[in-house]
C-alpha cells in the first residue's frame, strides 16, 4: 500500500484507538493523570499527526486551484490547534499529582487570553469542517462516493453527543475516506519513477 493511503487510514484509526483506550481507562472510574491518560492522548495526538499528510494526499486528487489551497490551509490550521490541545492535556497530565490539580492547570491555561478560542472552542473545529468540505469536493469530482460526505459528518458529530462514541466515529470516518484509497495508490504509482537497473 502506498504511503499516502496509509496516512489516510492512520488518521481515523488514531481517533478510534483514542476512543477505545479512553473507554478502557475510564472502566475503573479513575481517568487521569497517569499512564491511562497519557496513553489515550498520545494515541489521539498520533492520529492528528497522521491526518496532516492524509489531508495533503487527499487534496492532490483534486485539480490545483485557490479553492483547494484555501480548504487545505483552513483544515491544517484546525489540525494544528487540535494538536496543541492534546499536547496541553499531556503536559498537564505529567505535571499534575491528581485530577483536581490537572483541572486547575487546564483552567490556568484556558485563562490565558485567546487560548480557549484558539485551541478549544473555535479553531479546532476548522479541521472537521475543512475535512467535510474536502470530502464534498472529492465527491463532486467522483473521487469519493456521495455517501462519504454524510458518513464523514456522522463520524464527526457522534463524539459531540458523547465521547464514548469516539470509536464508532473514527470507524465512520475511515469508511467514508476508504473509497479514495485506490485513487491514492494510482496517484502514487503515477508520480513515482520506475526502478531502473544499471
Amino acid at each position: 500500500m502506498k504511503r499516502a493511503a496509509l496516512y489516510v487510514i492512520a488518521g481515523p484509526v488514531g481517533i478510534a484507538a483514542y476512543g477505545l483506550v479512553r473507554l478502557w481507562a475510564r472502566s475503573d472510574g479513575v481517568y487521569g493523570p497517569g499512564f491511562d491518560w497519557q496513553a489515550a492522548h498520545l494515541v489521539a495526538l498520533a492520529g492528528m499527526v497522521f491526518f496532516v499528510p492524509g489531508v495533503l494526499a487527499l487534496s492532490r486528487l483534486l485539480p490545483r486551484s485557490r479553492w483547494r489551497t484555501g480548504v487545505v490551509a483552513f483544515t491544517l490550521v484546525g489540525l494544528a490547534a487540535t494538536m496543541v490541545q492534546f499536547v496541553a492535556d499531556i503536559v498537564e497530565g505529567l505535571l499534575a499529582a491528581d485530577r483536581a490539580e490537572m483541572s486547575a492547570l487546564s483552567a490556568d491555561f484556558k485563562d490565558i487570553p485567546g487560548v480557549e478560542v484558539a485551541f478549544y472552542d473555535v479553531v479546532p473545529q476548522f479541521f472537521f469542517l475543512g475535512l467535510v468540505v474536502l470530502a464534498g469536493l472529492l465527491a463532486a469530482k467522483r473521487r469519493l462516493p456521495w455517501w462519504s460526505v454524510p458518513l464523514l459528518l456522522a463520524g464527526i458529530v457522534l463524539p459531540v453527543v458523547t465521547l464514548d462514541l469516539l470509536p464508532i466515529g473514527g470507524l465512520c470516518m475511515l469508511a467514508a475516506l476508504a473509497p479514495a484509497l485506490p485513487a491514492l495508490r494510482q496517484e502514487g504509482e503515477r508520480v513515482e519513477p520506475p526502478l531502473t537497473v544499471h
